[in-house]
């Protein structure tokens, strides 16, 4: 993968603001406006590492906030040498933002101070920094309002335990039914699509390596003479989609389909997250979904939300928030653009919390998540975090009316349960583990490339019980060939198991295509249970490709060119990168390196610990 992404300080002035050589007058209240805005600046601002940084052969474990916080105070206490920020003088300071804020928060002063320290500490370009802050800024001072952080929680997070404890995010549980799991237990064809980012500002020849997060459009620039231009169906870089090469995947789904019905699951608009407006949203959203009903016609659609629906992106609030702040605006259009696809009493729990149940045949019921519910991108999960919207409680009423009546059920959703906060993703864990005789298969997107997730009995954590299927995206965001996935199901017949079969992955090869006087050609890059010797497509034989390719260097070669829809980093993945990738198999649990402890024969080659899933381009 060509290395596109540029350095987060790569040609980024400075404010120009100098501290002076003693505390200027007024220091107590300038030093908490400016700690709140710190605070603002990592949670607003998406991971540098993930926003600038192309996918490298062994990506970094994804950062929890207290992760984020703490590797960014180093960065705080050098740019303001003056500010000695000891644990009392923290907790005088975050008292001092409790009550400011509350009595009278001024967004516009916070949100100044914000670019400024943005900009100093060069954590994006200036008008990136200008336009996410604005962006931002409302939403964050209202959740900040809300929040039930204290001062020694807040100061925990920046200091360690010694000040404080930070249990925002502390552990809480699921009520499962009464009803005893029951003992033992026991052809269609689904279109995947997931990750589709249009962008609407795409431009053929423009730089697809500019400083902005996101290139290849109007105000990216020329490339160097010496460098060629953004291709005319999509780049190898830190680009999205024009609408031409979305028109060319869905009017070529000839050779792939028929197709029974239509699994798609968010992420519509393209990643210029600094810079959405809610009309921008909209727009993304009808023009998508009115090409979907044009090329697929009849069949049948079941969408789920994604992370950037949204604007600010990951901004999904708890249906308690009303007025303005709350997502009833993005619902609302999306019960309205796609009522002709889902009944009535999915439309009403979509309009609530964009989650929504259906029976799309006889003997299967179809759940649609909404995974921001679990994002750890979420701000407006500082308020409160256990179970948002009730959404779990509920899956659980579904799965136990589907086991009373004998139905099998799929669960689609956009982010993968292993990359969820770690309460959420443990108690989800372990609903799948009580309905695994029920639950025929889960799919899901977000991470851009190919893999999956493997469940385990929680008793032992070997019985493998079932898999979340995590298909790759449509966008070549970053660095990737767009393409989409085919599952082959159990068909409709009574007493249908409803499983995956075996799946299939179609691409577009980019260099063939943007070659001069091609035309796009979408071609199936591999079927699973061929190219990797699987006798099913159950949780097992999942389970024993990951051991098959932690020992046969070559086999997992193959995984990791098809992990990248064929167009891999040319950095090879050695044995740390290998390990971390097959960990991430094995790990539908987030935070839980014990599902890993038998993957690594020799623990002094890699910290076991180290092992954990990670988003890679959300």
């Amino acid at each position: 993968m060509p290395p596109h992404g540029a350095s987060p300080s790569q040609g980024h002035s400075s404010s120009g603001w100098e501290p002076g050589p003693e505390r200027p007058t007024g220091a107590p209240r300038l030093g908490c406006l400016w700690l709140g805005l710190g605070l603002m600046v990592v949670l607003t601002l998406p991971d540098p590492k993930v926003l600038w940084a192309p996918a490298r052969a062994h990506p970094l474990p994804a950062q929890s906030y207290p992760g984020r916080f703490r590797g960014i105070m180093p960065q705080l206490q050098a740019a303001f040498g003056w500010w000695n920020l000891t644990c009392p003088v923290c907790k005088g300071l975050f008292t001092a933002i409790d009550f400011g804020l509350k009595k009278e928060p001024n967004v516009e002063r916070v949100g100044s101070i914000a670019t400024t320290l943005c900009k100093l500490l060069k954590i994006a370009p200036p008008k990136v920094c200008q336009s996410a802050v604005h962006l931002f800024e409302d939403d964050m001072i209202e959740v900040w309002t809300r929040s039930v952080l204290s001062p020694s929680e807040a100061c925990g997070l920046l200091l360690g335990s010694t000040c404080g404890n930070w249990d925002i995010f502390s552990s809480w549980n699921i009520t499962l039914t009464a009803v005893p799991k029951p003992p033992g237990a026991p052809v269609s064809r689904i279109l995947f699509l997931t990750d589709l980012h249009w962008d609407h500002d795409y431009l053929e020849g423009t730089d697809p390596n500019c400083v902005d997060p996101l290139c290849c459009r109007r105000g990216s620039g020329l490339p160097p003479p010496s460098k060629p231009g953004a291709g005319y169906w999509g780049e190898y870089s830190k680009c999205d989609l024009p609408l031409r090469t979305l028109e060319s995947m869905l009017s070529g789904l000839g050779q792939a389909g028929p197709f029974d019905m239509v699994y798609w699951t968010g992420d519509i608009p393209a990643h210029d997250v600094w810079q959405q407006s809610r009309k921008d949203q909209l727009r993304a959203l009808n023009t998508i979904t009115d090409l979907v009903k044009k090329f697929l016609g009849p069949v049948p659609v079941y969408p789920a939300v994604g992370n950037h629906e949204s604007t600010p992106v990951n901004s999904f609030p708890p249906p308690f928030i009303k007025g303005n702040h709350s997502s009833n605006w993005l619902y609302e259009a999306m019960a309205k653009t796609w009522e002709p696809w889902l009944p009535a009493e999915a439309l009403q729990t979509l309009r609530i919390g964009g989650f929504y149940a259906l029976s799309p045949r006889p003997g299967l019921r179809l759940i649609s998540l909404n995974m921001n519910f679990c994002s750890r991108e979420n701000f407006w999960l500082l308020i409160n975090s256990t179970d948002p919207a009730g959404q779990l409680q509920w899956l659980i009423q579904e799965l136990q009316a589907a086991e009373d009546r004998g139905d099998k059920v799929h669960i689609i959703g956009h982010i993968p349960p292993g990359h969820c906060l770690k309460s959420w993703s443990w108690n989800y864990y372990q609903i799948v583990s009580r309905y695994e005789n029920t639950l025929a298969g889960q799919f899901f997107g977000h991470t851009h490339v190919d893999e999956f997730e493997i469940f385990y009995d929680e008793e032992t954590l070997s019985r493998p019980l079932s898999v979340a299927f995590l298909a790759p995206s449509a966008t070549t965001y970053i660095g990737l060939n767009p393409g989409y996935r085919v599952y082959q199901i159990d068909g409709n017949y009574s007493g249908s198991s409803h499983v995956v079969l075996d799946h299939e992955t179609y691409i577009l090869n980019l260099t063939q295509a943007n070659a001069p006087g091609a035309t796009p050609h979408w071609q199936r890059l591999y079927r699973a249970r061929e190219t990797y010797g699987l006798p099913d497509a159950l949780p097992a034989a999942w389970h024993n490709l990951v051991y098959r390719m932690r020992d046969d260097a070559r086999l997992f070669q193959t995984f990791w060119f098809l992990y990248h829809k064929g167009h891999p980093p040319p950095e090879p993945c050695g044995t740390p990168c290998r390990l971390t990738t097959l960990c991430a198999q094995l790990s539908a649990r987030a935070d839980s390196p014990a599902l890993c402890r038998h993957l690594v024969p020799n623990e002094s080659l890699l910290d076991v610990q180290r092992l954990s899933p990670r988003p890679l381009f959300c």
